[in-house]
């Protein structure tokens, strides 16, 4: 028997490999030659991309995405947005696609693949590109594919297209055949509908040939700032062109995409973060209606970015590009495309900061977390307006105590009022109505970290993000890896909470049913009305002004969080989830009691507030 055991622990030590461990995930490494055509809007590519299967699966199809492939007549695209009852009134061209021409419409076209030097067998399914091995990619192997492709630049502007509503000539995102993520859910292949992606993070160095008139920024870093020179004066480089067109050559590692715009107006302004943090350069049109992007938009995106570091975590590249562009604001690793024009006019500071607030803490929780956005979206985009409150309150020094609360709480209860609400787990290609899906991504996600910090306190939460960062930055998390993670840190249970919050649309209602008194002491009922459980934060103001505080804690949570207050706190026995209601006595007369309040601080979104407060009359 001890020689059998000696032999099994022998196997598996000698056959052990890394994903063996747990934790794995894929690998990429591209190269690409573009040649750009902008007379035509057309641009040929050669790409080498090394392939490192990190599964324990050997893998016998691989997919790429061929994202211009949606901006075609009668495409998935075109037809999701005749679909919604609400579409996006900001892409007016989505819902003519069918009347564009050819030279209008956007493709990706794949003209030869090999795997190792042997042709490959493929097939295009609208924004996919399905490729059957030549040769099974085993377990902890490689495989280099070469690809020749050509594409057109698209003119309706979604995230990526040309001509842009400021005027810019080319945003250029999603813009080369770009193989699918792998993890252990399978293949990630969704067709492209107008809203998230997931891929695998790589390092890539792009060569892009354009005319010479043209100033390019984007992901990476330029490597040869002496051969294109306008745009990079601050290097302190003599250029020269030797002829009508210029490579220019990008390198960026650790990052799920890379992405690039494009204009013959461009002019860069530059400032270095505090403390170490990233160079910021910023691309703008040069006219009189982008004067803040030279005079004023890089003191406050320094400190933007000195205050996330601050309160998230470091941010994980050496540069940072602030770039006019595409349709709104957009965030990509190492950079974001912003506009500077709305339908309503240019836009003023606030609301410039504003977006670079929401699209640069995207650099964390996109960029360097990036969990699946398209199963997950609401980790995404909720978890970067959770923290955009947070921010905005310390640069513009709004004083708030809570300030990822109010209006996110607010503008929740009234939708979740609406019964249109869908469950924030549905996959956000699926949700119904658009608004269904930015209320569930944006404000339900972030409303999701407000009950959570009131939940398990506000300092653990601050802490556990910032361990979040640094425990699961450039890993793919899933919501379980979260969750685990802020378990460990407050020392509770809380998939309780998820479960509820994310996978139903189910809601918070709690109330003070009754206050009665007794000869000394009073008699408080309070009722259980929305199915959610919640532990409850009770204070109690007595006639002299003076105030404690009760604390409820539920029996699945399995703890109470710290005291948040400099009040007296009395912890009393759980309240069970099934109980609809429950009671308790304060050892007080009933005659010296101003205000019996639920939840003071209003951080808790209860559906109801009005049967949160009692008052002596």
């Amino acid at each position: 028997m001890k020689f059998f055991i000696l032999s099994i622990m022998v196997f598996l030590m000698t056959t052990s490999t890394p994903f063996a461990q747990g934790y794995w995930q894929q690998h990429v490494d591209y190269k690409m030659d573009i040649d750009f055509d902008a007379k035509n809007h057309q641009f040929s590519g050669k790409q080498t991309l090394v392939y490192s299967n990190n599964s324990p699966d050997t893998l016998k199809k691989v997919y790429y995405h061929l994202y211009y492939n949606a901006f075609q007549p009668n495409s998935m695209m075109y037809w999701k947005t005749l679909s919604v009852p609400d579409p996006d009134p900001r892409f007016p061209l989505m819902g003519q696609m069918d009347k564009l021409k050819k030279d209008e419409i956007g493709y990706q076209k794949v003209a030869t693949l090999t795997q190792d030097g042997k042709d490959l067998e493929c097939h295009v399914s609208y924004t996919t590109l399905e490729v059957k091995l030549a040769d099974p990619i085993p377990p902890g192997g490689s495989t280099t594919f070469e690809m020749e492709f050509n594409a057109q630049v698209p003119l309706q502007i979604r995230r990526t297209g040309r001509d842009s509503f400021d005027g810019v000539d080319y945003s250029m995102t999603q813009w080369f055949p770009k193989m699918a993520e792998y993890d252990e859910s399978g293949w990630h292949a969704d067709p492209y509908v107008a809203r998230e992606f997931h891929a695998p993070w790589g390092n890539y160095e792009v060569n892009i040939t354009i005319d010479k008139d043209y100033v390019l920024a984007g992901t990476g870093i330029v490597q040869n700032p002496n051969e294109v020179g306008y745009g990079y004066e601050d290097e302190g480089v003599n250029v020269s062109y030797p002829s009508d067109k210029l490579t220019w050559k990008f390198k960026a590692e650790n990052v799920h995409d890379f992405a690039w715009a494009a204009d013959t107006e461009y002019v860069q302004n530059t400032i270095q973060t505090p403390n170490g943090g990233p160079l910021i350069r910023i691309f703008s049109i040069d006219e009189e209606e982008t004067i803040l992007w030279r005079t004023e938009l890089a003191p406050q995106a320094a400190k933007i970015f000195e205050s996330i570091e601050k309160n998230f975590g470091k941010y994980g590249w050496s540069q940072y590009s602030i770039i006019q562009g595409g349709d709104g604001g957009m965030e990509y690793p190492m950079a974001t495309l912003i506009i500077n024009r709305k339908r309503t006019g240019v836009r003023s500071l606030s609301s410039l900061t504003g977006t670079l607030v929401h699209e640069a803490l995207h650099s964390w929780y996109q960029g360097m977390l990036a969990t699946n956005e398209s199963y997950f979206a609401w980790m995404d985009e909720g978890f970067t307006t959770y923290a955009e409150d947070i921010i905005l309150n310390e640069i513009r020094d709004w004083g708030q105590d809570w300030p990822a609360v109010g209006g996110s709480n607010e503008h929740y209860i009234n939708w979740a009022k609406t019964g249109l609400e869908e469950p924030a787990c549905t996959h956000a290609d699926h949700f119904i109505t658009n608004s269904g899906y930015g209320r569930s991504a944006y404000v339900k996600g972030g409303v999701a970290l407000n009950q959570l910090s009131y939940i398990i306190g506000d300092q653990t939460m601050r802490a556990g993000l910032i361990e979040y960062r640094n425990e699961w930055g450039f890993k793919h998390p899933t919501p379980n890896d979260f969750i685990r993670l802020m378990e460990k840190k407050s020392d509770l249970e809380l998939h309780w909470f998820f479960d509820e919050w994310i996978h139903t649309t189910n809601t918070i209602d709690y109330g003070i049913k009754s206050v009665e008194k007794n000869r000394k002491t009073t008699e408080v009922t309070l009722s259980k009305i929305g199915r959610i459980p919640m532990p409850l934060d009770i204070v109690v103001t007595k006639k002299d002004g003076s105030q404690f505080l009760y604390y409820i804690p539920i029996g699945v949570m399995r703890g109470e969080k710290p005291n948040e207050t400099d009040l007296e706190r009395t912890i009393l026995p759980d309240w069970y989830w099934t109980h609809p209601e429950y009671s308790f006595t304060i050892d007080l007369p009933k005659s010296d009691i101003k205000k019996i309040e639920i939840d003071e601080t209003q951080r808790m979104a209860d559906l109801d507030r009005t049967n949160n407060v009692f008052s002596a009359e």
